[in-house]
């Protein structure tokens, strides 16, 4: 069993998929720290000098030591969290774009032997 594990773990797309886990959470961490930092503050801006961060509806009159609500919907968060995505998406949609212009579509994979076979008796039938 710790024969297969380790053939398992140390093939090339296992390695791959964890360096794009660990690259992944790290554009997460700036993409996040752009959204909170940079994009949030220029719509609070545009929005009338509103924080959206900070945004949230009590659920009741208990408050934390710090004076927030103990329990609350915090939409604002929410709302950057969509904000984060939709600039993620972005960012993805034009990687996909680039890499299509600058190295081409994948090729089509050849036709399996079922395939081949579908097609030929697809073509019989036409005629």
């Amino acid at each position: 069993m710790w024969k297969e594990f380790k053939e398992f773990i140390f093939t090339g797309n296992v390695i791959d998929f964890a360096i794009a886990v660990i690259l992944a959470g790290a554009v997460g961490l700036v993409v996040n720290g752009f959204v909170n930092d940079i994009i949030m503050p220029i719509v609070g801006n545009f929005a009338g000098g509103v924080d959206f961060g900070d945004k949230m509806l009590a659920l009741g009159d208990k408050v934390n030591e710090d004076g927030s609500p103990a329990n609350a919907i915090r939409y604002g968060k929410w709302f950057n969290t969509i904000i984060n995505l939709l600039i993620v998406g972005f960012v993805l949609f034009m990687l996909g774009k680039a890499k299509i212009k600058f190295m081409g579509a994948a090729p089509a994979p050849d036709p399996t032997a079922d395939q081949a076979l579908l097609a030929e008796i697809r073509d019989a039938l036409k005629k």
